[in-house]
């Protein structure tokens, strides 16, 4: 039989091809994104708690209303915006079906929706399954800022929607309120839709606050914000996210949802209204809990080859190799993990047309002791 691929230029991810090479030599795995710990002892006794009293059904299509309460709570407590739980808050099966979801209900044929590079692989595949266009734009090495001006100029009469990330994964870039601010110019001049995905939204550094859309009145009329619970709990497996977007917005994501999914893992969401409402400390606590595993990780890599780049949030660390090796980032991060034991992504598996550069991004959400391991094989570079 044949088939016409939908997506005739999408295969298996680059996470999952470093992950199994990972096992195959026995690697450290310092390449795909998630904790090699659990969450908090609080959230997975109250997980424990509510599947043994029978909350094991269907929860409502938007969310459990307890948890909609709470997360709108935490929504005005961190940016000062208020947030109705009834018409703004949707729960998600994660982070990526919030985005899809959210891409579904306003990106229409011939539509064209602007994206950063490097960007996460989820969002082109996204965006082509409903017949539009992800148009690139790199941003500015090496820091990876945003050039607002050669975004201002993407924009044509068919454009749509603007995706945004912050803290940014990989590079661990975080936007400003300037950033903020050239973003809603842009948006309210052409009339688009934004989507701000926002999964690390807690993980941030140096004293720095998150600049969430949901700050700026002019974003949070017209932005779709996602986060992801799996991220801020250390918990990925569990798959729990959610959506904040005015009540328009919320209504066209609803109905994309509901055949989507309809429903996230009931227990869990009252497990994570639980922790919400009674021990806030958690996501208070996560940018220095994450701060020191970056600090340590960096001093363990000062006395190697690799140029590390700055990191102002989420858990990866982008090095430079080229002290090292001339090979392509893909053919290096390959021989890291098979000749040293250490396994990364390579920064071009983020570009549609990558520039060049000797790039590759370290997970280090990892326990102490993974990291020591990671970094006493690094050490022996040259």
């Amino acid at each position: 039989m044949q088939i016409a691929s939908k997506l005739p230029r999408v295969g298996t991810t680059i996470f999952t091809v470093m992950s199994q090479l990972a096992m195959q030599h026995k690697a450290v795995n310092l390449g795909q994104g998630f904790p090699d710990f659990d969450g908090p002892p609080a959230l997975r006794e109250a997980l424990a708690r509510h599947m043994a009293e029978g909350r094991n059904q269907y929860a409502p299509m938007t969310g459990v209303p307890r948890l909609r309460e709470q997360i709108a709570f935490k929504t005005e407590r961190c940016y000062g915006r208020r947030t109705d739980p009834e018409t703004e808050v949707t729960v998600t099966s994660g982070a990526t079906e919030a985005l899809f979801a959210a891409i579904a209900a306003v990106v229409r044929g011939g539509d064209e929706v602007i994206v950063l590079d490097p960007c996460y692989d989820s969002y082109e595949p996204a965006i082509e399954l409903q017949g539009g266009r992800a148009v690139h734009v790199p941003l500015v090495l090496p820091d990876f800022h945003v050039d607002w001006d050669r975004v201002a100029a993407a924009v044509t009469p068919r454009t749509r929607m603007i995706l945004v990330n912050s803290p940014h994964n990989p590079s661990g870039a975080a936007l400003g309120a300037g950033d903020l601010a050239a973003l809603a110019a842009i948006a309210e001049r052409h009339d688009l839709v934004v989507l701000s995905d926002e999964v690390y939204e807690h993980i941030i550094y140096d004293g720095r606050a998150h600049q969430s859309v949901l700050r700026h009145p002019g974003l949070a009329a017209r932005a779709f914000t996602v986060s992801s619970f799996g991220k801020t709990y250390h918990c990925t497996g569990w798959k729990v996210g959610y959506c904040v977007a005015p009540p328009a917005l919320s209504a066209e994501f609803r109905k994309v949802h509901q055949y989507l999914t309809f429903s996230t893992f009931t227990p869990a969401q009252w497990a994570f209204a639980d922790v919400l409402e009674h021990d806030p400390r958690h996501w208070l606590e996560l940018p220095a809990f994450y701060q020191a595993k970056r600090d340590q990780f960096r001093a363990l890599l000062a006395g190697t080859p690799f140029k590390l780049l700055p990191v102002a949030g989420a858990y990866f660390q982008v090095v430079d190799y080229s002290a090292i090796s001339g090979l392509d980032d893909l053919s290096f991060c390959q021989w890291l993990t098979r000749d040293h034991g250490v396994a990364a992504i390579p920064v071009s598996a983020f570009y549609e047309a990558p520039p060049a550069m000797k790039l590759i991004r370290f997970c280090f959400a990892k326990t102490d002791a993974t990291l020591h391991a990671a970094a006493q094989r690094l050490q022996g570079l040259k």
